[in-house]
């Protein structure tokens, strides 16, 4: 299962697109992600209790991949934002680029190749919490480009990890950095943790 976000009503710069443009991303990270001692101290202040409603769960419930900028969509614009030399045409598909997986080291250049991941699932966000949200709220989560929820990941990675928390799913590596974007979520968001999820993340932070 893909999963691609955009946080709406973000601040974005105007586009204005022709047949063809180039972006260079300065970054292959999502932005506001917080220092291992932020982090820590975020993940402090996280309610611990037991997830709820999962049976209720369904993703059409976090619209996502909405129209963020001209033809543009949440999952166009993370791999503008997160690739290197991307190209668009003129109805914002990534045409050709380069994109990193942080969490395998992979590199690809084919956006086919690339999933955009809710690191912290849409799953994961109901049974914590987004249950009691409303729709708007969800698709607000769901699209979030203000914070570390949205990822260009390999696309086996993505499937691999489907709706786990940390407790029961950790990339191949980037631990410290996983734990940093998965808090700064949660925290956030106002999302609820369980104990497992609080521990596995405190492990991972002590990698850092």
């Amino acid at each position: 299962m893909r999963r691609v976000v955009t946080a709406a009503g973000a601040c974005l710069s105007a586009l204005t697109l022709t047949s063809a443009l180039a972006f260079t991303a300065a970054s292959a990270t999502p932005p506001n992600i917080p220092t291992a001692g932020t982090a820590a101290t975020r993940l402090a202040a996280l309610t611990v209790a037991a997830e709820s409603n999962a049976g209720s769960y369904d993703r059409d419930l976090f619209p996502h991949w909405i129209t963020i900028t001209g033809s543009c969509n949440t999952r166009e614009q993370v791999l503008k934002r997160d690739g290197t030399n991307v190209t668009v045409n003129s109805s914002c598909a990534a045409t050709s680029g380069r994109w990193y997986s942080p969490f395998d080291g992979a590199t690809w250049n084919a956006a086919s190749d690339v999933d955009i991941d809710h690191i912290v699932p849409l799953a994961e966000a109901w049974r914590s919490g987004a249950h009691a949200w409303t729709t708007a709220k969800r698709q607000s989560f769901a699209n979030d480009l203000g914070g570390p929820e949205l990822w260009a990941m390999t696309d086996d990675l993505n499937q691999a990890k489907g709706d786990k928390d940390p407790a029961a799913w950790q990339p191949p590596q980037q631990h410290c950095l996983y734990a940093r974007a998965w808090i700064q979520i949660k925290y956030h968001w106002g999302l609820k943790l369980q104990s497992a999820e609080k521990t596995a993340l405190q492990n991972m932070l002590a990698t850092c």
